[in-house]
């Protein structure tokens, strides 16, 4: 399934597999468990914003950098030498088993995460910090985001929920073979089965969070419809 393991990265696969779970994945649940609170409007939503943003901000870039930042860093370069050395043989052999096709999806989404969240970091949190403020993260931005030039950033992000929820789903899977969780071809089926069922789970949620940013109106869009026009009767009444 791929280029075999010498005793020289063997350590760092599994350090490589084990940042894809924690704090990776785990960031990743509660990062789309908290969008989704979209669904319930602007004003539950943009509390999630202002609670973070009212830390103390060497606490909060510390959090940022020390548990998503560094480790989501690592795990992607080290995830791209491990795609430049694998050999994926599920087309054109007769090895065209389901694990080989897992393997080859993890590798295909592997690569399209790398751009995506590349964008989507910078367009975010550096964009935050570079001078933009909270407001270019909360969800009046999202809602104009989303909604522009035909809706197709909310395909490009469908698509990165799409591919970031299979690549979590198949790295626990191949975290448990790897730590040596799963022994048996039975305990393994099972994590599969498992891991299906959290693929299409996570994704639902994330484009759970999309569809709130998309249905519901925007602070500025209620705040505009709620404030009386004056005019020139009015005044005089």
């Amino acid at each position: 399934m791929a280029a075999s393991l010498t005793k020289e990265n063997f350590f760092w696969h599994k350090v490589h597999s084990l940042t894809g779970i924690v704090p990776v994945g785990f960031y990743m649940l509660q990062h789309l468990s908290l969008n989704s609170f979209s669904i319930a409007g602007p004003e539950k939503f943009n509390g999630v914003i202002d609670f973070f943003e009212s830390l103390p901000k060497h606490i909060l870039l510390a959090l940022e950098v020390g548990a998503i930042w560094l480790p989501l860093l690592f795990h992607a370069v080290y995830g791209l030498f491990i795609v430049n050395r694998g050999k994926p043989n599920y087309f054109g052999t007769r090895f065209g088993w389901s694990q080989n096709r897992m393997y080859l999806l993890q590798r295909i989404s592997g690569m399209f995460l790398f751009v995506f969240l590349a964008y989507h970091v910078y367009t975010t949190t550096i964009t935050k910090y570079l001078g933009a403020g909270a407001e270019s993260i909360k969800f009046d931005a999202w809602h104009t985001k989303l909604t522009s030039f035909g809706y197709i950033f909310t395909i490009v992000y469908m698509l990165g929920i799409l591919a970031a929820s299979y690549h979590l789903a198949y790295g626990i899977w191949n975290f448990c073979i790897r730590w040596g969780i799963t022994i048996s071809d039975r305990a393994q089926e099972r994590v599969q089965k498992f891991s299906l069922g959290l693929f299409v789970a996570v994704t639902l949620l994330g484009w759970g969070a999309l569809a709130g940013f998309i249905i519901r109106k925007p602070m500025g869009t209620t705040a505009a419809a709620q404030t009386p026009v004056l005019t020139q009767a009015s005044v005089r009444s």
